[in-house]
This record gives C-alpha cells, structure tokens and sequence, in this order.
C-alpha cells in the first residue's frame, strides 16, 4: 500500500516534466529526489528544550554538540554515511570541512573563520544504523534571543514561498504556551497543507526535571503530557504527546562499565546517607563526599545521568538487577525512549513512502500554481486530488483528528478502528490485531469481516458525519488488507 504513493509521485512528477518543459527543471528535480532520499524528520523546540540530547539518545552515540557553541545556531543534517564527515554549507553554494573535536566523550565541531550566520547549514555524515532510512534534522530553539537563530528554524521548517524541508516533525516542549501552538500551527499547514497536520509528534523533554529528579519524576511528566495531548487535542497540531528524559536515554544507551560498578557501589550506601548526599548535584560530587565512587567518577555520573538517573539506576540495582545491558535496557524504556521510537516508529516510519510522496506532491503543487498553460493546469489538477484523495494520508490525517474530534462510538470500537487505519502500524497482521504468524486465511476473514462491518457503520442513518467519514476510511483500509493478501 506504501509503495504505491512513490510510484504514483512518479507519475505526475514525469507528468510535470513533459507538461511544463524546462522551465521548472530544477524544481521538478527536487520533487523527484526527495522520494529517493531517506525520511526527513525535523527536530524542532524552544531554546535548551533537549533538541540535540535527544538526537544523540534516538541516534545511540554523541554525535550531536549540547554546549552552546556557534554550531548549535545553524540547522544541521544528520544522515547516514561510511565515514564521519561534517560538511558547512554557505554563500553562493559554497562547502567547507569542518573539523570534529570530541571532549570528553562530547563532540565539537570547529567552525573556524565561520560564524553561524556565515553558515546556511551543516551536514554531517555518520555511520549509524538509525540514520540508514532516516535523516534528523536538529533546529536551533524556536524562542532564541536571536531572532535570526529563530528565523533559520522557520526557514527551513515553514517557508513563506516553498515546501517544509522536513517531512516529519518531533516538537519538544516544557511548557504549553501560545508561540508553541502558534509554531505548531505552522508546521501544520507547511508539513500538511491544507488538509490538515501529518506527522508531527510532541515530546515532553527533560521530562525528569517535570519531578524534580524525584523518583516519580516519569510519572509526574505523564501527567503534564497528558494534559498537553489533552490541549492540543482541541486543534489536531499533534498525532501524540510522549515524556522522555533524554538525559537519562542517553546515558543509558552509552552505559559504560564502569558507571554500572558505581552505581552498585552506590547502592550499598545506607539509603539515609546517600538521600543527603543527593540533595543536589554540587553535594554529590562534592570531593569530601564519603561515598565509595570517586569524585571524578560521581561528577560523570552525575553530567551523563542527572540525580533521577542515578536514583533510578541505584534503586533498580538495588531490585535485583545485575549487569550493565540490564540495568542499561530498563532505564532506556523508564526513560520514555522506546515510547517515543515505538510512536515514530508506527506515525513516520512504517509511513515513510507516504510522508515523503506527500512532501513531493506538496512542492508540486507550488511549482504548478505558478506555470501558465492547460497542461500544467490539468496536471496541477490531479496533484491536488491525489493529496486530498491518497488513502495513506486520510489514515494519518483521521489518527491525528481522533486526538480532537470525537467518534460517536464506544471505547472498543474506537480502539479497533485506530487499529485498522494503522494506529499500531501498518502490516496486515498489526491492523487485524493477529500475530505476525498468523495464516493467510485467517487474516483473509478477518478484514472481510472488519470490510462489513466498517462499511455498514458508515452507512448507518444516525451516525453523525465525523464518525461516518471515519469508519469509511476504516473501511477501505480493510480493503486494502484484503488486496494485499496472497
């Protein structure tokens, strides 16, 4: 069902080519090479929102800077390449190399002679298996002091006169205010278009800090997504709002040896000792402190993890837990981060080809606006149709009016038709709710079942027309289930 969308860009892109000449070729060469490349996903947020730590945490290295240095003002691209390699891009299409510094276990990146505003972007090329069939993009802060820092960001994510350089969004948040839904509302009708948002997610970021490194911070940042969700619920701007503390993710997934013995040496402490020993970060590394781990070893610990990292780590070690990919697994998920990678997972990347044709048509659709001739327009035709008429993008646009708009229908029957449109994924078996072994036959009764009984509720005399238009979609997605089926 995926791949069908690509092709069909194919088409009116070929179709875009013969109609206008050669008037639009380097636009039309764009449209074209954005469905080959890997998924753009943006990550986007207000000012130390947790933009780059996250990066490194879904990336599973340090590849992105943190400190506030000239680097972290420019928008940089991270993509999959052999080697480790960061080109500055900057007037008049000119490139320079940029050599890479690692600090204690912290990546720089030197710009030299170069300022950021000197600089249009960076691209850095990285061996790493997450950026294979993905490209992150990490923002400067949305509400920088620099309205040029801030301006770069809206550049790239929501031009005035073209397309989104992304095709997803990840939104970081701390708090809910009026710029951030302003901003959301923006990349709504750039990433979307028209029709309404596709593929923005929220995070809570730093989402420890919610809890004030309490031992329950996780579940006190649940609660403050929640109530996000249940805000941004009333405009649609977001398909999820997820918690995640990228500090403790990241530390996690770099877990060292080293730091897995200390924390074990930690958890021998009396609980009243080392409660006052962890009042604050100062205190805990304090070089008087007489706790079992060195002061060097305590202040890393206490830079990589924060002290809700430690006290989780320290209390999971103390439940039993006994070596490091163990303890590293279990703060990776309390850390909100399989969460996150499941949502992106299931909304961007089951959905790529989708996201990406999208994307296209949308850049499309602009070049056309503007080229005269009948067959530019008959061509601009078809390309609004496919963008209002593309199953995969009323699925992804229904997910997302679910968070705001109610079904008349019973919490089971809501459950069932967010899964059949793919709010658990995409493949036959996640929208039936079988096993991924399930048999062909099975799965064949099951969506001509759900085909029924999806269509008699759309056609139903007094379901109101949300709800109708809903289960329709519903429907069809049956159908499509049942086309796929050997």
């Amino acid at each position: 069902m995926t791949g069908a969308a690509l092709d069909s860009a194919r088409e009116l892109i070929g179709a875009a080519r013969e109609a206008v000449g050669g008037r639009t070729r380097a636009g039309l060469d764009d449209c074209a090479r954005r469905l080959e490349e890997p998924l753009r996903i943006a990550l986007a947020g207000s000012l130390k929102a947790g933009k780059s730590t996250l990066l490194n945490s879904i990336v599973g290295q340090e590849i992105a800077p943190t400190d506030a240095t000239e680097c972290t003002r420019v928008v940089t691209w991270y993509r999959s390449g052999a080697t480790p390699t960061v080109t500055a891009r900057y007037a008049g299409d000119r490139t320079a190399n940029v050599p890479v510094h690692r600090i204690g276990g912290a990546l720089s990146f030197d710009l030299g002679q170069l300022t950021a505003a000197d600089v249009d972007r960076l691209e850095v090329q990285w061996p790493a298996r997450a950026l294979r069939h993905t490209t992150i993009i990490d923002t400067p802060g949305t509400s920088s002091l620099s309205r040029d820092v801030s301006a770069r960001t809206l550049r790239m994510l929501t031009p005035e006169d073209g397309t989104s350089g992304a095709d997803a969004v990840v939104y970081l948040l701390r708090t809910l205010g009026a710029s951030d839904v302003d901003f959301l509302g923006r990349v709504a009708a750039h990433v979307g278009g028209e029709s309404g948002p596709l593929g923005v997610v929220g995070v809570v970021s730093r989402a420890d800090e919610v809890g004030a490194g309490r031992i329950d911070a996780m579940s006190s940042a649940r609660e403050v997504a929640d109530r996000f969700a249940t805000e941004l619920e009333r405009t649609g701007l977001c398909q999820a709002v997820v918690p995640v503390a990228g500090l403790l993710a990241l530390g996690a997934r770099t877990l060292r040896q080293a730091e897995f013995e200390a924390f074990r040496a930690l958890a021998e402490v009396p609980a009243d000792d080392l409660q006052v020993a962890m009042l604050s970060a100062d205190r805990f590394a304090r070089p008087e402190s007489p706790l079992p781990v060195d002061v060097d070893l305590r202040t890393q610990l206490a830079h990589r993890f924060g002290l809700f990292g430690i006290r989780l780590a320290v209390t999971l070690v103390k439940l039993g837990t006994q070596d490091s990919p163990t303890l590293a697994a279990e703060l990776v998920e309390r850390s909100g981060l399989d969460e996150l990678q499941q949502v992106i997972d299931v909304q961007f990347g089951q959905r790529a080809d989708q996201l990406k044709a999208h994307s296209a048509l949308l850049a499309l659709e602009r070049l056309l606006a503007h080229e005269p001739g009948v067959d530019a327009e008959r061509v601009l035709t078809s390309v609004k149709q496919a963008l209002s008429d593309g199953h995969g993008f009323q699925e992804i646009r229904l997910l997302g009016r679910l968070r705001s708009t109610s079904v008349t229908l019973d919490d089971d029957d809501t459950r069932l038709l967010q899964r059949i449109v793919g709010g658990q994924g995409v493949a036959a078996t996640q929208r039936l709710g079988l096993e991924p072994d399930s048999g062909v036959e099975q799965q064949r009764d099951l969506a001509l079942g759900a085909v029924r009984y999806w269509r008699a509720r759309a056609e139903h005399p007094l379901v109101d027309g949300f709800t109708a238009r809903a289960c329709a979609v519903a429907a069809r997605s049956a159908e499509g289930v049942l086309a796929g089926l050997p």
